[in-house]
């Protein structure tokens, strides 16, 4: 089963969120289940491009319109990754030093358009092609409608939507630079009067998954202008839950952690990566110490974290740590707040991949009251690591944390995404900080829960082969 994936991000080469963490874990894991799975990807002007030598295996140009483009395919010389990457590099467009800028219309289309032209080209074709969110969606209908595509038409194209609140919108300027198609199937590419890549994947990929399956409910509900549209889809429409790389997040062999643990020794491993944390930070490693990790957003509630720190903290009985970055305003009052709580509070404004092991390998609580949640991979870490999620009931999160109150529960759920709920979870919290053999106990139980990619890789393999 030869499978190509398609996306803007991939671990460890881009990473910007969580679809970089899917699409560098899944095709490693189908691989081990006996798929050639592979990943193609912008190649971008970043660490990893620089730190490592690339060879050309194919070149011509790309059309855009009017405009033609050089463009080639890269592959890494001595591969160290656990599945191929196929790179397309159009210098004046995808080379530069970020992943997403405000307008990527033009990037992210000419990338298509030379994916697409690249694979017609190949001998050996893939049996299945998997696009990742709307940076990729217009490839299900060129695939599916473009005269130029006619030979990749018999591909059945799956799309996955990491997160539905992005589409891709773009004006009906653009359509002369989509390769050629029949007009009358304009509608497809159609969605309240605009083109829209993410619409345009939902009706054309022969199947479309969501993340996880409590986030394809919700989108029948709440989609950003889709709900309709994913309603009428449904037939074809699954919820597969993300995993996470076990191999790349184990306390046992992370070397991004000052002490290795197991779940025999979870106990003295946390307390050395928490006493590295507290001493890096000057937080009190005897108290509590609950930490954030994300993007500063609207969807993850975190312009009410500076509100539910400033309150949590007067009891002065817990620590907080926050890594993240996002809106200027809520960075300005968390930074300010350091000035308040010396000792009990600090962030990080920014993103460390390093540090952010350390922190669930440190932490004893794990905050996530989102607003939007399609999976969520920051709580299944937290679990590998024997950190208690403390999250809103919402996708993911609602898939895979089941509370202390409830039968074989071992997380800290809540409801509302509103100051007076997170503080109530974090007073329920600290209380079950208290109950030092229950906690410890618990401990032991999250970091055997098996949230790998195994079981989804397997899951995605049967939905290939469902597909006739």
């Amino acid at each position: 089963m030869r499978i190509i994936h398609i996306s803007a991000e991939c671990y460890p080469v881009a990473k910007i969120g969580g679809l970089a963490d899917v699409v560098g874990a899944l095709p490693k894991y189908q691989n081990k289940l006996g798929a050639e799975s592979a990943v193609i990807m912008p190649f971008y002007d970043n660490k990893f491009t620089k730190e490592n030598t690339f060879e050309a295996i194919y070149d011509a140009n790309v059309k855009l319109g009017e405009q033609q483009y050089p463009f080639a395919v890269l592959i890494l010389k001595d591969n160290t990754l656990d599945f191929p990457v196929y790179f397309i590099h159009i210098e004046s467009l995808l080379y530069k030093d970020y992943v997403y800028s405000e307008d990527d219309t033009d990037r992210f289309l000419a990338f298509q358009i030379a994916a697409m032209d690249w694979l017609l080209t190949l001998d050996k074709k893939p049996e299945f092609i998997h696009c990742h969110d709307h940076h990729t969606g217009l490839i299900p209908f060129m695939a599916q409608e473009s005269y130029k595509y006619e030979s990749l038409n018999k591909i059945p194209v799956v799309t996955t939507i990491h997160n539905a609140q992005y589409q891709g919108w773009m004006s009906y300027e653009y359509l002369n630079k989509i390769p050629e198609f029949n007009l009358d199937h304009i509608g497809l590419l159609d969605w309240n009067g605009t083109i829209n890549p993410l619409a345009a994947a939902i009706k054309c990929a022969w199947r479309v998954t969501t993340v996880s399956p409590s986030y394809m409910e919700e989108l029948m509900q709440n989609a950003n202008g889709l709900e309709a549209l994913l309603s009428a889809e449904r037939q074809k429409a699954i919820g597969i839950l993300n995993g996470i790389d076990a191999d790349v997040w184990n306390p046992e062999t992370d070397q991004f952690t000052e002490k290795n643990y197991k779940v025999s020794s979870v106990v003295s491993g946390k307390k050395s990566n928490k006493s590295w944390l507290c001493k890096e930070f000057n937080l009190n490693e005897s108290k509590p110490l609950f930490s954030f990790i994300g993007r500063l957003v609207g969807e993850k509630g975190a312009e009410l974290l500076p509100g539910v720190f400033y309150k949590a903290l007067q009891s002065k009985d817990i620590s907080i740590l926050l890594l993240g970055s996002g809106m200027p305003q809520t960075e300005a009052e968390l930074l300010s707040l350091k000035n308040v709580q010396v000792g009990n509070y600090n962030c990080f404004i920014g993103y460390d991949e390093r540090l952010s092991h350390m922190i669930y390998a440190g932490s004893d609580f794990l905050l996530m009251p989102s607003r939007v949640e399609p999976c969520g991979l920051n709580q299944m870490y937290a679990l590998r690591y024997g950190t208690v999620p403390v999250v809103r009931r919402i996708g993911g999160l609602k898939d895979t944390v089941v509370d202390i109150n409830d039968k074989d529960g071992y997380g800290i759920c809540h409801d509302e995404v509103s100051e007076t709920s997170i503080l109530e979870a974090i007073d329920r919290a600290k209380e079950f900080y208290k109950q030092e053999t229950e906690f410890k106990s618990n401990r032991k139980a999250i970091m055997s829960i098996d949230n790998s990619w195994g079981v989804s890789a397997k899951a995605y393999i049967n939905l290939y082969n469902s597909i006739t």
